[in-house]
């Protein structure tokens, strides 16, 4: 493949972060076997600086939640935290979890080894489901940064919310996490490129594939370029896992000799 100035694939030269993206079906409710589930993907992709799973990737995305959410501090959390430990590597997924105040969030972990954790709870909520009706919003644009990557968390239904992901030169790759169904997989195929050439970054889209009690799901996993260009892409309804490098010093390369973001209008959310 030839692959576009800011993306390297992993046998090349290391000039930055490694990241793995993991399409997956997931099992309805059942985090145990979902957990052990992701850890064999893991365990069998190349060694990487972060691994990104689906939007609830321990339950299935859990409108009614009641006896499928799980309880913050989660088992799953957890679990992240161990694997992150393990293999000296970031953790990144939503997770359905219910806080000690008896709300429910959308609630997307990037884990870190040595215990370090950032959250993003999922701003817009998918109203047309019904997620509105027993998850609270949250409303903190939230940038981590790891090994050199500033990453901006974002799930799923954000997807289609241009004006939120807006880059204030602020962050250099987009995770969006989802279950996207498969009846509305050109508009996900569609928004990623998108908002990659509008922010001009790298976004990383992860999502699952298989069903659950109220969807089938494709996949349509891929890392875009800030040109939006397909890097690397999954096989459509197939478990597997895709591993790039995010080369820093071509995407800023790149924003200097055409200063997208620098010519932006100055406006901000209120």
């Amino acid at each position: 493949m030839n692959h576009p100035d800011g993306i390297f694939p992993l046998w090349g030269d290391k000039r930055g972060a490694i990241i793995s993206l993991i399409q997956s079906d997931i099992e309805w409710a059942a985090p145990e076997r979902n957990r052990i589930t992701m850890e064999r993907a893991i365990l069998a992709a190349p060694p990487s600086d972060l691994y990104v799973l689906p939007e609830m990737w321990s339950t299935g995305f859990a409108v009614q939640p009641d006896g499928v959410a799980e309880t913050e501090p989660s088992e799953s959390l957890a679990w992240m935290h161990t694997m992150a430990q393990r293999l000296d590597a970031a953790i990144a997924g939503s997770i359905a979890v219910k806080l000690s105040d008896g709300t429910l969030r959308n609630r997307f972990y990037f884990v870190t080894p040595g215990g370090g954790e950032t959250h993003y709870d999922k701003r817009h909520l998918f109203t047309y489901g019904g997620e509105h009706q027993r998850y609270t919003a949250g409303h903190e644009r939230v940038v981590t940064e790891w090994r050199g990557v500033r990453f901006l968390l974002q799930v799923c239904y954000d997807l289609r919310f241009p004006v939120f992901s807006r880059n204030h030169d602020d962050y250099d790759c987009i995770i969006y996490v989802a279950s996207w169904p498969e009846s509305r997989q050109e508009v996900w195929n569609t928004l990623l490129r998108a908002r990659a050439i509008e922010n001009q970054c790298y976004v990383a889209g992860v999502n699952r594939i298989g069903h659950d009690p109220q969807c089938q799901y494709n996949g349509g996993t891929m890392l875009v370029d800030a040109r939006g260009h397909i890097v690397e892409e999954c096989r459509p309804g197939t478990a597997q896992t895709i591993t790039a490098q995010l080369d820093m010093e071509s995407l800023a390369r790149f924003r200097t000799k055409f200063p997208v973001l620098h010519d932006a209008d100055n406006y901000h959310l209120l």
